[in-house]
């Protein structure tokens, strides 16, 4: 059975450090603290009296002064993790942690979530062809030496840099490693720890190049456990939930967070606020609990995402310079149906097309499977769809030898129909409104990854009001936007009323609007 050596980096709140060292050794586990060399001698005194009766607790023989970005950070990890190998034979796993770590399911369920397969858990991707650097340097950390800390010494880290770029002064990876890049919070077995503490006395040259290397504790341990383990024993994944916001910051959990990180597919969670005070003591108790059944639907990022983008309403501020002077063409119609619930706009215009010529095509902006003839790969994906709308939309003209097409959107793309209304050509919007129902709302947010099949229902019932409101927002945005020729048919009307909206929607008779609109079962779910 697993047993778990917790590799404890901290600098702060001793109290916290000693409650979080006694729940998690309550089961038997152990854990090996590093404690800031910069941090007050008083806190650490304090932390080792508290502790010293506990036989799971065992400390780095050397403390390290540790500043973000730099060498000493794995430093300090180093440590820690061969006081841990010594003191904690028994130990199976090393799981990386920090001060603002709280567990999110109990030691029952890690223990046997470790067993179940033969694997390190570690991010670990190639740094030159993955997108895990979103800004700022990336060949730059390595090919440069960073000598002093770039939070405290600023003027003189990028002083140093740009010496060295004037003067050409580079250098080359390691030959024989290839470099990996992910985040610092792992899990790593017994062996493979021994194999990076006996490499890490072996090779010295590539202990000096990380030395020197920005930020080596997102490259260290993710390169050589690449390095010295079997691909298919390495679970390219953190066990520890984090988040960041679109600013790089990391996200904090508070107190009505507690549901949610309960319900993520991992092992602990960061960052847990240190005034979230019942969060704290409700996780704080939980890695000792027995008998805990988890319901894992693993909706957190989606769920961060699609919260923390509410309000959040992007514009193209112009034209791009390929379209300033394109133009659909001035005879030409474009027909736009507006709808959130994509089946029931497919039905429509399957409609369409049995009654009139007009070429239909679904929802070309949303889904990539799309069927569309070959027009030289400008609609291979969805990027360069929308990076070049208009031309696309004049080549879908001319491939079908039209002056008329009627599209689908989702009522999301209103840059497409603000873009799609100033052109020349004559645009028609006919909205679909339909009906929300708490069903629909729940498909809808697991389709779209923001609930699963074992979401807890309170959580369910929190959030469909949201998604609810969000669709009305949508719609109003719309409606705000006052387009020209926008005509709308509703689920609550009958078929002779929305027949009229149709008729001038397609610009047909009265009798063919009133066949389209009597689709059976077109606002079905």
């Amino acid at each position: 059975m697993a047993k778990i050596a917790f590799i404890l980096l901290c600098h702060k709140d001793p109290e916290a450090i000693i409650r979080q060292a006694q729940s998690l050794t309550a089961v038997g586990d152990y854990m090996s603290i590093h404690f800031d060399k910069s941090a007050p001698a008083a806190a650490y005194a304090k932390i080792r009296t508290a502790l010293a009766d506990n036989p799971n607790v065992t400390f780095a023989r050397r403390r390290v002064k540790c500043g973000w970005g730099e060498w000493s950070l794995v430093a300090a990890t180093l440590e820690a993790l061969t006081a841990a190998v010594e003191d904690f034979p028994r130990a199976t796993h090393f799981y990386m942690l920090s001060g603002d770590c709280m567990a999110i399911k109990s030691a029952e369920y890690a223990h046997d979530f470790l067993d179940r397969r033969e694997v390190d858990y570690i991010e670990s991707f190639d740094y030159f062809k993955s997108d895990w650097i979103k800004t700022g340097w990336k060949e730059e950390r390595l090919i440069y030496r960073h000598w002093v800390n770039e939070r405290t010494n600023k003027k003189l880290f990028y002083a140093m840099f740009e010496a060295q770029k004037r003067l050409g002064l580079t250098r080359k990876v390691p030959a024989d490693i290839d470099m990996m890049i992910g985040s610092q919070w792992w899990c790593l077995r017994r062996r493979t720890v021994e194999w990076v503490l006996d490499f890490v006395r072996k090779r010295p040259d590539v202990v000096r190049f990380f030395r020197t290397t920005w930020i080596p504790d997102e490259t260290f341990f993710q390169t050589l456990v690449r390095h010295l383990v079997p691909e298919r024993e390495i679970d390219s994944r953190t066990l520890t939930f984090l988040l960041f916001t679109d600013y790089g910051m990391p996200v904090v959990f508070y107190n009505d967070h507690y549901d949610v990180l309960l319900s993520q597919d991992y092992l602990f969670a960061r960052k847990i606020s240190p005034e979230a005070h019942d969060l704290k003591r409700r996780l704080g108790v939980l890695y000792s609990a027995e008998r805990v059944k988890f319901q894992v639907s693993n909706e957190g990022r989606e769920l961060f995402k699609f919260l923390s983008g509410k309000g959040r309403i992007g514009r193209r501020f112009a034209p791009r310079f390929w379209e300033t002077e394109s133009s659909l063409g001035r005879e030409r119609e474009l027909l736009i149906v507006v709808c959130k619930k994509w089946h029931v706009a497919k039905r429509l215009l399957e409609r369409i097309r049995q009654q009139t010529n007009v070429p239909c095509i679904e929802y070309l902006f949303n889904e990539e499977a799309t069927a569309l003839p070959d027009l030289g790969g400008i609609q291979a994906t969805m990027s360069k769809r929308h990076r070049h709308r208009r031309a696309l939309m004049r080549m879908l003209f001319d491939y079908f030898e039209t002056e008329r097409l009627l599209v689908c959107l989702d009522p999301v793309n209103l840059d497409l129909l603000e873009d799609f209304c100033r052109d020349r050509a004559v645009t028609r919007i006919l909205e679909i409104e339909c009906q929300f129902s708490d069903a629909y709302l729940t498909g809808h947010a697991m389709r779209v990854g923001l609930a699963g099949d074992r979401t807890p229902s309170d959580t369910l019932a929190r959030l469909l009001p949201t998604i609810r409101n969000d669709m009305l927002h949508e719609s109003d945005r719309i409606r705000d936007a006052e387009f020209d020729n926008h005509l709308r048919i509703r689920e609550i009307d009958s078929p002779e009323v929305n027949a009229q909206a149709i008729a001038q929607f397609l610009s047909v008779g009265e009798h063919k609007a009133q066949e389209i609109a009597r689709t059976d079962h077109l606002f079905a779910d």
